[in-house]
This record gives structure tokens, C-alpha cells and sequence, in this order.
């Protein structure tokens, strides 16, 4: 089954690559490796804002970061014209906007690491991660997320 069967089994329909908001590029390649910029969560097209610990839960965190992934997975969709061409997914890097006292940033990051997972496979979806809880995210996102990937 292809990677994109696969996201028409999941219901998803892969986003255009969003606007830098700031001075960065959406992604750089290097090698066989392509490195994705964090992208923030958003919900209903607006910036999906809140603070753990504070005014949104774990589970709404996973929901953020499973968003999160599929943005992802547009940029690099965009990056590379082909997820087929994708060999691995190396590693996720999220950082999650929460308070002192919160620590299930690992539980909010599963969102998107169990997407991946579902979309490439337990081999090629395999990754190594990091999950930080920050005091603030640009624009008071709950969740930012950036992903490197391996090409064939």
C-alpha cells in the first residue's frame, strides 16, 4: 500500500505548504536528509492557543499535534513531491507551551508520533523524538512540531 493510500484510508487530504511567518523556508534538503520548520498547531484555520497545565487538556493536545502532523506532512509532501521517496522519518521535535507543573509533553507529541506511525509504517515511521515543555510557542500555539526526514 502506498503512502498515499494510506491517508485516503485515514480520511486525510494532505494542506498546502503555509506562509513562513517570519524569515525562515518552510524546509531545507541537505543530503538525503530534509529538514522541516517547526509548524504551530492551528484549529479551524486559526492558531490553536492555550497552555497546558493551564486551560487545555492532554487529550485536546493530542488532537493539536496529530493537526500538527498532517501539516507536516503537506510541507513535506511539498518538499520532496513524492512521500514515497520518504525512507524514514528520523526524528520529531515538539515543544509544548505549558506550565511549571505540567509533564505529560510526551503524552501531547504522541499525537503526531502515532499518526506518523500510522501513515509510514511502523519501520519507516519509527522515530526518534524530543518533547520540551516551553513557557510560550510564537502566537500562544499550544503545540509547535518539526520533523526530519530520510530520502530513498
Amino acid at each position: 500500500m502506498s503512502i498515499y493510500d494510506k491517508l485516503a484510508e485515514l480520511n486525510i487530504t494532505l494542506p498546502a505548504v503555509a506562509v513562513p511567518a517570519a524569515a525562515y523556508v518552510p524546509f531545507v534538503q541537505t543530503g538525503n536528509l530534509v529538514f522541516l520548520s517547526g509548524h504551530i498547531a492551528k484549529k479551524d484555520g486559526k492558531v490553536w492557543v492555550g497552555q497546558f497545565g493551564k486551560n487545555i487538556s492532554t487529550e485536546e493536545g493530542k488532537l493539536a499535534a496529530r493537526a500538527i502532523a498532517i501539516d507536516l506532512l503537506g510541507t513535506l509532501h511539498a518538499a520532496v513531491g513524492d512521500l514515497n521517496r520518504v525512507k524514514r522519518i528520523v526524528k520529531l521535535m515538539s515543544l509544548v507551551n505549558s506550565t511549571g507543573d505540567f509533564t505529560e509533553q510526551h503524552l501531547v507529541t504522541n499525537g503526531a508520533s502515532e499518526l506518523i506511525g500510522q501513515v509510514f509504517g511502523a519501520e519507516k515511521g519509527a522515530h526518534a523524538r524530543s518533547a520540551f515543555g516551553v513557557a510560550q510557542i510564537p502566537m500562544g500555539a499550544c503545540v509547535e512540531i518539526e520533523l526530519i526526514a530520510e530520502l530513498a
